[in-house]
């Protein structure tokens, strides 16, 4: 486990996720809802240019301090930062690239140029057809995915400078994008709330090369149609987190894997350290009805394990999984290891894995980052530290590892 001492800055790129807001629009204006991401603040506009760090912008998190605060003792952490305040937004998808770092929030993306402090937003007025990001990657050496909030999939083309959107007329399952991983073989796979599409050799023009798998078309194999995320395995086969559980394409084949084979920690084992109070049930029908599939009708808090929020296969093939409220669990193909808040983990609702380049797994939960490795936690990170927020929903790695890390409210900069 490498636990040499860390670095954090929170970088001036933050001031740009609210959708770089109209300079002059007050505190009050900023206090939407936090997690709504399909709305788009009314006097955001499009800026290109640099961030002029004296701009007094919305505050994104009331509690945050405007002075460095106090280190948590036990964590090796230098707290030397900068605060940046934004509106209500949350950063959802980082990619980060030798020269720039790639921003995906609910206000659109946000194209960032460290060396330079240079910037460009996209959003609906310049290409896009939802400000809600999901998922943002590279896909050849002029073209980025877009994986949207209800506005399907959209490919950047740098060269051009122009946006081309596939949606659900082209093949796409639904118009919820959530991940998107691109195969050796040229195939796309994209993520839906409507299944898992595959498009053959990438070939995103050709209604051919589409393909839609369900749970009907798989029979079964597909848990669920809600599927959240994607990620190669180390032999070539493609792992997929569900609303339903776990699942493995591979050789044409479907293999799953749910609570009732080990995912996720028993309710009665996270009960007590669950934070999320409210039923998730009695919110919207489509959950209460998978309470009443998932035999969850005993819970009446944010718990289901077989719900996967986050997906990691490392360079071991190792697949680790984050829960929604059963914490993190590792898989290896054959059994589960489970490991929530009495083992160390910040907070049982896991919504960001990442393995940097040294080969250490990070976890983002619902109250801070934290490092594993060797079967324990460390250096825990939250606000104390110097992240923005101790909400935790995307991070990447730049080559020279340096680890980006997004969250409602903004992005942050760990220095290795």
């Amino acid at each position: 486990m490498n636990k040499k001492i860390l670095s954090i800055s929170i970088l001036v790129v933050v001031a740009l996720v609210a959708g770089a807001y109209t300079l002059g629009v007050n505190q009050g204006s900023g206090n939407r809802a936090a997690n709504n991401d399909n709305e788009t603040a009314a006097g955001d506009t499009a800026i290109a240019g640099k961030l002029d760090p004296g701009v007094q912008l919305p505050a994104a998190h009331p509690a945050l301090p405007s002075s460095p605060p106090t280190p948590v003792a036990g964590n090796a952490v230098n707290s030397s930062f900068t605060h940046f305040r934004v509106g209500n937004r949350n950063v959802k998808s980082v990619f980060a690239e030798a020269d720039k770092v790639w921003v995906g929030t609910s206000g659109g993306v946000i194209r960032y140029e460290p060396d330079t402090d240079d910037y460009r937003l996209f959003d609906v007025r310049n290409g896009l057809l939802a400000n809600g990001i999901f998922h943002i990657s590279r896909w050849t050496d002029d073209k980025m995915l877009v994986g949207t909030y209800g506005g399907g999939l959209a490919v950047y083309d740098e060269s051009k400078d122009k946006f081309e959107i596939f949606n659900v007329p082209h093949g796409l399952a639904d118009a919820f994008v959530y991940d998107v991983l691109a195969m050796p073989n040229g195939d796309l796979w994209i993520a839906t709330w409507s299944g898992a599409n595959r498009v053959k050799g990438g070939r995103l023009k050709d209604p051919d090369a589409w393909e839609t798998y369900t749970v009907e078309n798989t029979n079964n194999g597909l848990p669920n149609d809600w599927v959240y995320g994607l990620d190669l395995g180390k032999n070539g086969e493609v792992w997929f987190a569900t609303e339903g559980g776990l699942a493995r394409f591979q050789n044409e084949e479907w293999s799953n894997w749910d609570h009732k084979d080990g995912q996720g920690a028993a309710y009665d084992l996270v009960k007590n350290d669950n934070t999320f109070n409210t039923d998730p049930a009695t919110m919207s029908s489509h959950h209460a009805k998978q309470k009443i599939e998932m035999n969850l009708q005993n819970v009446d808090t944010a718990y289901n394990p077989n719900y996967i929020v986050a997906l990691e296969v490392d360079n071991n093939g190792i697949v680790w999984v984050g829960t929604w409220g059963g914490g993190l669990a590792r898989f290896d193909g054959k059994a589960y290891i489970n490991y929530t808040v009495q083992d160390g983990l910040p907070a049982n609702h896991v919504f960001m894995l990442h393995e940097d380049q040294n080969g250490i797994l990070w976890v983002g939960t619902s109250n801070g980052l934290v490092q594993f490795g060797d079967g324990e936690f460390s250096n825990k990170l939250t606000i104390r530290e110097g992240l923005f927020s101790n909400t935790i929903f995307s991070m990447d790695t730049q080559q020279d590892k340096t680890l980006w890390v997004g969250s409602f409210g903004g992005l942050a900069r760990i220095k290795m």
